[in-house]
């Protein structure tokens, strides 16, 4: 069986390729955030509460699914899988509203710090292992974008 054929009809791959968006050779991390997008606006219409609930069950599934896929695979943090991109977009569209141009600013920022990977992002990258170590990167890169994001929307409330 093909690879592609692999992760297309595996549902731990699937999921955690992010629906097959990080089988796109280029950028997988990219194509997977943009994927995450149509899902997060409409994660965006629950309230805080349940937003926060959900994206926080998420994780705990994508540690797991993450780390079944790479044992799965043989390779620790495959490329394509994006199931972790997911979730850092998530987390750094928190209490956001729903517009193209949060989501376009969240999209931006997260990439930023999940490609440039400032501290401690590198270095949980680089020492932690296992699902929770594919997923932990995201998380951070996440929350700094959040707090970029969430600062933005007090000082220029009138968006």
């Amino acid at each position: 069986m093909s690879f592609y054929k692999t992760i297309l009809t595996d549902p731990i791959h699937f999921l955690a390729f992010g629906f097959g968006s990080g089988l796109l050779p280029k950028a997988p991390g990219t194509w997977g955030t943009l994927v995450a997008i149509p899902v997060w606006y409409l994660l965006a219409q629950l309230s805080l509460e349940y937003y926060l609930i959900t994206t926080a069950v998420l994780f705990v599934i994508g540690v797991w699914l993450c780390g079944a896929s790479s044992k799965k695979l043989g390779v620790h943090d495959h490329g394509g899988i994006v199931w972790d991109e997911f979730c850092g977009y998530f987390v750094t569209m928190i209490a956001l509203p729903a517009t193209w141009y949060w989501a376009l600013g969240g999209f931006v920022l997260f990439r930023f710090f999940d490609i440039i990977k400032p501290w401690p992002i590198k270095w949980l990258d680089k020492k932690v292992k296992g699902g929770f170590g594919i997923m932990v990167d995201d998380l951070i890169a996440g929350v700094f974008a959040a707090i970029i994001l969430n600062v933005c929307l007090v000082l220029f409330n009138q968006f």
